[in-house]
Parts: C-alpha cells; sequence; structure tokens
C-alpha cells in the first residue's frame, strides 16, 4: 500500500510540476516547477538523494550542449548575424512574397541544423518579424516558418535538437549512422511542412513587397560570429562522427567564439553573458530528476516491457506505435519530459534501432501540433508576444493539425 501511495504522490506532483512549465501561473518561471518539484520529491524522502544526484548528472553532456549553443546564438543576435541574415531574404525575395518564404524557410533550416531548433525559435523569429515589417508584409505566414522549421528540421543532426541528446543519451549513434537512419525521414518532413505551409499561406504570400532601403552590413563581430557557426558546427560533424562528448565540444567551441569576439572588441564578456537564457539548465535538470523519479514507479519499465513484446512480433508495428505515441504525448506534456522518458524506455527495452529513431521522430517533429508541444516553440511564442504579435493555442493548432500528421507520416514511412 505505501508503494502505490509513493507513486501516487510522485504522479500528481509530476503532473503538477508539468502544468507549470507549461502555462506559468502567476508568471514563475518554468525552472521554478521543474526544479522546486524535484527538490520537494526529495527532501520528502519521495526519491533517495543519491538517486537525484545520479540523475541530475546524468544531464552533464545536454547541459555543456546547452550553454555552448545558447552562447553562440546569443552572440549572433547581439551581432546582428540574424538581422543580417533576414534583411538578406527580404532582399533577395525582390518584392516576391513566395520568394521569401521560400528564402525564411532554407534560412531557418540552416538555422535549426547547425545552431539547434531552440536558435532559430529564439533568435531568428524576432529578425524575421523585423524584416518583414520593413518590407510592408504580413509577418504571420513567415513567423510560422520559424516555429514549424525549428521543429521539422530538428532531427537532421544530432546537434539539431538538445532532445536528440536527451533520447539517445550515452547511445548515441554515430554520424555515418544517424545519416543513414534519419537523412531520408527529415528530408520527407521538411519537404512536407514547407508544402503544407505554402498551401495554407498561399494568399498571404502572393501579395508583393516594399523594397528595402538599403541592404545592411554585416558588422565584423557578425562576421566572426559566422566564421565561429561554421567551424563549430564542421568540428561538431567531426566530434560526432568519431563518437566523441557533443556537450564539451559545443561548449569549447562556444567558449572559443565568445573569447576571439571579446578579445577582438576589447570588451568584457559578461553584459552578452547577462542575456543568456541561463533557466534553462534547472528546467532540464529538475526535468531529469522527476523522470528519474516517474521511473521509481515502474510505469516506465512497464512501457518498455509492452514496446520490447510489440517489437518481437512486429518491429513496424512497434516503430509506428512509438513514433506516433511519443508524437501525441509529446503534446499533452511537452517533448523534454517525453524526450526524457523515451530515452529510458528506448534503453530499458530491447528493441531494433528502427524503433529508436521512430521515438526520436515523435519527440522532435510531434510537437508541431500544439503551442506547449516543445520548448523551442513556446519560447517561439514569448518572442512574438514581445513584438506585439498574438497567436492563440487555437489557430496555431488548427495550422499544426494541417502540418504535422502528414509530416509525421512520411518521416516513419521513410524511416
Amino acid at each position: 500500500m505505501q508503494i502505490s501511495t509513493t507513486s501516487m504522490i510522485i504522479w500528481m506532483a509530476t503532473a503538477v510540476a508539468t502544468c507549470g512549465i507549461l502555462f506559468r501561473p502567476w508568471r514563475v518561471p518554468e525552472y521554478a516547477w521543474a526544479l522546486g518539484t524535484a527538490a520537494l520529491l526529495t527532501v520528502a524522502g519521495l526519491l533517495p538523494f543519491g538517486t537525484a544526484t545520479a540523475a541530475v548528472a546524468e544531464g552533464t553532456d545536454v547541459y555543456l550542449f546547452l550553454i555552448g549553443m545558447m552562447v553562440l546564438a546569443e552572440l549572433a543576435r547581439q551581432e546582428g548575424l540574424f538581422d543580417w541574415l533576414a534583411a538578406y531574404a527580404v532582399g533577395h525575395a525582390k518584392g516576391s512574397g513566395r520568394r521569401l518564404f521560400d528564402l525564411v524557410f532554407l534560412v531557418g533550416t540552416v538555422v535549426t541544423i547547425f545552431l539547434s531548433n531552440d536558435a532559430t525559435a529564439v533568435v531568428l523569429t524576432p529578425a524575421v518579424y523585423a524584416a518583414c515589417k520593413a518590407a510592408r508584409a504580413d509577418p504571420l505566414p513567415y513567423l510560422f516558418v520559424c516555429a514549424f522549421v525549428a521543429n521539422a528540421a530538428s532531427f537532421v543532426l544530432p546537434i539539431s535538437n538538445p532532445a536528440n541528446l536527451v533520447v539517445f543519451g550515452s547511445h548515441m549513434p554515430s554520424l555515418p549512422e544517424w545519416l543513414r537512419q534519419f537523412t531520408l525521414p527529415s528530408l520527407a518532413a521538411i519537404g512536407t511542412t514547407y508544402l503544407v505551409l505554402r498551401l495554407a499561406h498561399r494568399r498571404q504570400i502572393a501579395r508583393p513587397l516594399a523594397a528595402l532601403a538599403q541592404q545592411p552590413a554585416l558588422s565584423e563581430g557578425g562576421r566572426l560570429c559566422a566564421i565561429g557557426v561554421g567551424v563549430t558546427g564542421s568540428v561538431l560533424l567531426v566530434t560526432s562522427a568519431m563518437k566523441g562528448p557533443l556537450g564539451l565540444t559545443t561548449l569549447c567551441a562556444g567558449a572559443a567564439t565568445l573569447a576571439l569576439i571579446c578579445l577582438r572588441q576589447r570588451r568584457s564578456p559578461l553584459p552578452m553573458l547577462r542575456h543568456v537564457s541561463w533557466g534553462v539548465l534547472p528546467l532540464v535538470a529538475g526535468l531529469f530528476v522527476l523522470v528519474e523519479a516517474v521511473a521509481q514507479t515502474g510505469v516506465i519499465q512497464m512501457a518498455a516491457q509492452a514496446l520490447e513484446d510489440l517489437a518481437r512480433r512486429s518491429p513496424t508495428e512497434a516503430g509506428w506505435a512509438a513514433g506516433v505515441a511519443a508524437a501525441v504525448l509529446s503534446n499533452l506534456a511537452n517533448n523534454l519530459p517525453i524526450g526524457l522518458v523515451a530515452g529510458s524506455v528506448g534503453q530499458m527495452a530491447d528493441v531494433p534501432a528502427q524503433v529508436r529513431a521512430a521515438l526520436l521522430i515523435g519527440v522532435d517533429l510531434g510537437p508541431n501540433l500544439s503551442v506547449t508541444g516543445s520548448l523551442a516553440t513556446m519560447l517561439w511564442l514569448v518572442a512574438l508576444r514581445r513584438e506585439g504579435e498574438h497567436v492563440s493555442p487555437l489557430s496555431f493548432l488548427r495550422l499544426g493539425i494541417l502540418v504535422m500528421p502528414p509530416a509525421l507520416i512520411a518521416a516513419l514511412l521513410l524511416l
């Protein structure tokens, strides 16, 4: 009876924390809900202290990866690299809204692949908004591109989404194996997302654009930042191919780029570092602990066993079940905790690589259904509100219903 009561309390606490993360009542930050609930479970004795600290330590590679990527993204923002890219897209659209749509989609895809989906949502979104205003275009079709491509292109490479590190952890496939598994599914997801979005917004993007007065020049810091991003992407690809530590490599690359620019400009890095979203780190740490607490109730082991049994009968059915379930659950509870659960299930269950890959696709692509599906989409929504734009959860859902299911089906078919 005691075990059942403990499990019930853990589930209730986790549900409250998840709702707090998604809806932020009383404007309490997301990380406070995750970390506070994790601390309460530990202090109350429902989760051993050693187990909680081990769960936090398990995310070390993810923390390092996030720090490096957030530093690079903030540098790119402050040095005007994203503003320049958005203005470049407007300039080369030559008055065509359709061409601008294509260019924004292309830029968003590249940024997501090499700087992660959070960078596309947080940093590229305001730049695209400003560029659309300058071109006197309805910004929403182009802003939706930033949100949807951030998830659709997030499994092209291991570095495209922090959730990839969460799902695979220490079992991350080598780069050749990753590309073999995910190249065709990711191309299918990106292509399907592009076609549906373009068709859905065909009337808005048919309107002509106003010409920009002048293409802004990219500053020296922006050029150095672009070089740093390019070098970082190359180094991470090599590190991934050699099965090296992606987190430490990303941190070193971000720190080196920051040091180079600050030395060149003879300024302190502290003002820039203050603008980094450090709250993401305790949020992820708290989620690691909460998922470990849920695992103590035995439910993850049950899910792993059920998936393993299904995989023995039919690996194809198991892959579809895993991908669809991960996609749906990511919209109910956000893909960060679901990614942690999926990673635990994938490691506990003796299933083919195809099934683990389907779990990742569901976690990465599934959140394109709702505004609460992924951290990237939630950050995108915050960026829109800062610019005075409003997208209701219902309007996003209406578009997400059109975009996500066909992209998920196409990706799973080609897995």
